[in-house]
Formats: structure tokens, sequence, C-alpha cells
């Protein structure tokens, strides 16, 4: 089986990286490495990565894209698999992972996102991350989404080859936002994408910041914008860093 790297990029997540790292080691079959690509934190982060058997790589640039192509051109699986720090994973990821790119039609994939907090699980924000996957290139990129694309986001953990992740150029280090979006645009034109059906649970501290009224505009005004062609560099001041 291909072997599988998983690539998590940070900036002070220390409230919740200790406790992926944590699920991370119980993988069935295990990861074949786990890189955190580190963009300058100054909190504990880097201090829980190293208690771990994760590698710790630090980043010139801090920034999401940039960080994850350093942590492509580092890891050394044939599959490359990007988590968020706030995203809790199934313990059979690996098999899921490697299971779906055994169809040599299929370039990418990611998982369904169910966004939970402390206090809550945001039913309604999942089923609208879950519709968007679809309905999001079926409006703006028709003839591709017939083509198999479907737009994944980094809460839904994306995975793809390696040797595709790179013929596509890797991430856009230039975008400060959607830049998984704009990796899935480039991905279909090696294979279909391919939301799978399993379920991760990411970290609702958006939404619990900004308040639901809020983080639902934000999200539809900035998904719309960007499907009409709105620069991300644009969008990204209505997209504040939430630690």
């Amino acid at each position: 089986m291909q072997r599988v790297s998983i690539i998590i990029p940070t900036l002070n997540e220390a409230t919740c990286l200790e406790r992926t790292l944590r699920q991370l080691s119980i993988l069935n079959p295990p990861a074949w490495e786990v890189l955190v690509v580190d963009g300058g934190s100054q909190d504990e982060t880097v201090a829980i990565a190293l208690t771990s058997t994760t590698r710790v790589i630090s980043s010139s640039i801090a920034g999401r894209s940039a960080q994850m192509n350093l942590g492509a051109e580092t890891a050394s699986g044939e599959i490359l698999c990007f988590l968020h720090a706030d995203t809790l994973v199934p313990d059979d990821m690996v098999a899921v992972i490697q299971k779906t790119l055994s169809d040599a039609k299929i370039s990418g994939g990611g998982f369904i996102s169910l966004m939970a907090g402390a206090q809550q699980t945001r039913w309604g924000f999942s089923l609208h991350n879950y519709l968007k996957t679809y309905y999001a290139p079926l409006l703006f990129r028709p003839h591709l989404f017939f083509k198999g694309l479907r737009l994944l986001f980094g809460d839904q953990v994306i995975f793809c080859r390696r040797a595709d992740f790179w013929e596509c150029g890797g991430f856009d280090a230039a975008l400060p936002i959607m830049e998984e979006a704009d990796l899935c645009l480039k991905l279909v034109g090696r294979g279909r994408l391919k939301l799978v059906n399993r379920v991760v649970e990411s970290s609702d501290r958006r939404v619990a910041h900004w308040g639901e009224v809020k983080a639902t505009a934000i999200y539809l005004a900035i998904g719309f914008l960007w499907g009409f062609g709105v620069d991300p560099k644009y969008l990204k001041q209505f997209y504040e860093d939430i630690r």
C-alpha cells in the first residue's frame, strides 16, 4: 500500500494540537509520518509537537499555503494528507485514503466535516459544508463539475498523490485563503475528486467567535465572491485569524 504522509500547518495551536496528535497516534494502520510545519508560533505549539513522534519543521513564512508546500517538499510518502490542527479524524483514516486512491481515476479527496465545539454540534453549518462541496462547483464551474470537480476545504482533510500535487504546482503560496479550492481546480485535470462518506470533526471556534448569523454571512459572501472571480487577497480581510 502507498505510504501516507500527514502534514499539519500550525501557528499558535497549543489549545488543540495535543488532542489531534494523540488521536493520530492510534491510527490503524498508522501514517507513514506526521509532519508539523510551524509558522512561528509564540505559544507551546512546538513544544507539544516535540513530545510526540511528530517531525517538526520550521517555516520562515507564516501562511498555510507556504507551510503545506514545505511539508509536501519534506514528506516521503506517496500520498499527502493535509490536516488542520483543530480537526479530529477516524482511526482508520489511512486505510480509507489508501482505498480511495487505489482508483487511478481519482486524483484526490476529502471527508465530510462535522463542525462541533465543547458546547454543541453545528448541524446546520455541517450540512451546508457538505452541500457546498457539490453546489459551489456546479454553480461556478459547471463544465468541471461534470468532469468530477468537488470543492474541498481544509477542514475536510484533503488528500492526494504526491506526484499529482507537484504536477499541479502544489498550493499557490500567494493565496491567503481559498488555497484548497484552488488546488481542487488544478487536481481535477488529473482525475475526479471524491467526497468520502466518512466524517471528521472540525472545531467550531470561528462560528463561536463570530456568532452564527455573522459566520453564515461571511462564509456565503467569501464563497460567492470567490466564485465570481474576486481576488482572495481582497477577501482575506473578512476572514480573520482565530485561535
